[in-house]
């Protein structure tokens, strides 16, 4: 089954890998965000050498975004990310994975979950 990871981030300190850029890790030891930067690379590359891992990219900054919407046939297109919170969608995981179990264990592993979120949502097939 295939899940996308939405990995969220503070649009404050936008950059990527976005882990590396919160108040929390800048506070780490560098042999801690090296650690970290570690983990990303070897989850990348398991994922790649099982096959799970369909797509992984990160996204632009929040303010580079347009929002479209259709309302009474007419396009609003707007700028600006779509909801006013501290925590934007920063990048996805497209993984195709046995089980919800191994999604989930996925999206743990991925350095962000530390100091954001991972949204873990199934894709329709």
């Amino acid at each position: 089954m295939k899940y996308v990871l939405l990995i969220h981030s503070n649009p404050q300190t936008w950059g990527h890998p976005s882990f590396l850029r919160t108040k929390e890790a800048q506070a780490l030891p560098r042999s801690a965000r090296d650690a970290l930067t570690e983990q990303l690379e070897k989850l990348l590359a398991e994922l790649t050498e099982t096959g799970e891992l369909v797509a992984a990219e990160p996204l632009a900054a929040p303010a580079r975004t347009k929002v479209v919407r259709i309302r009474q046939g007419v396009r609003a297109t707007t700028d600006g990310p779509y909801s006013e919170a501290k925590e934007q969608l920063a990048g996805v995981f497209i993984v195709d994975v046995a089980t919800p179990e191994r999604a989930e264990e996925i999206a743990a592993r991925i350095p962000e979950a530390h100091f954001a979120a991972i949204e873990l949502r199934p894709i329709e097939a």
